[in-house]
């Protein structure tokens, strides 16, 4: 039996989440692991925790791609080298460049963290933001369908997620038709509404 911990507000919980109601996987879901069980399980201490048996995975993107692997889905995971790097690139956009620009004003106006003001800081995580996510925008509008070409992928899943959030924070947004449009053509998936655009952000 898989089983996966952590809580089910989490961005990256969230991403399995999705990807398991797209695989029609049952799981056994335990969204308050202790601090002893979750240290057994990841030395950072973080979440998501996927076990698999005696099998235990953390990082979220690394997750994904496991799950995908292992149901023989190379619709969302190409087999295809290039094909794959493209989905992998992108996955990997939202790890790094993504997560990094949108922190500050997330965790500022969504999450209200005293360690994170409403200040100068956040305007400029949001002016990023919204620059990347104009970026995605630009290849949503080539691509005519769904972030690396015409299929849904892995890359949709996890970029999704981060699209969600960044329409779910306050402040001034451009107008992206691109994007919405694409994130319009996601809400049909299984799990999108349960997990991704469910009202938390």
């Amino acid at each position: 039996m898989l089983a996966l911990f952590g809580k089910p507000t989490s961005i990256n919980v969230r991403k399995v989440l999705w990807l398991c109601a797209e695989l029609r996987l049952a799981i056994e879901h335990d969204p308050a692991p202790s601090a002893r069980r979750l240290a057994g399980l990841n030395p950072n201490l973080q979440v998501p925790v996927l076990r698999d048996g005696g099998f235990v995975l953390w990082e979220s993107n690394s997750i994904c791609r496991y799950l995908a692997s292992r149901a023989g889905r190379a619709d969302l995971l190409p087999a295809d080298a290039q094909a794959r790097a493209k989905v992998e690139q992108w996955m990997d956009w939202q790890a790094t460049d993504l997560n990094s620009a949108w922190r500050h004003v997330f965790m500022a106006r969504v999450r209200q963290h005293p360690d994170y003001p409403d200040d100068g800081r956040a305007e400029t995580g949001l002016a990023r933001w919204n620059e990347l996510m104009g970026l995605l925008d630009a290849q949503l509008a080539g691509t005519g369908a769904y972030v690396t070409g015409d299929d849904f992928t892995l890359a949709d899943i996890v970029v999704g997620l981060s699209t969600q959030r960044w329409r779910s924070t306050p402040g001034a947004k451009p107008a992206l038709p691109c994007l919405d449009a694409w994130f319009d053509r996601l809400r049909p998936r299984p799990g999108f509404a349960e997990h991704v655009d469910n009202g938390d952000p």
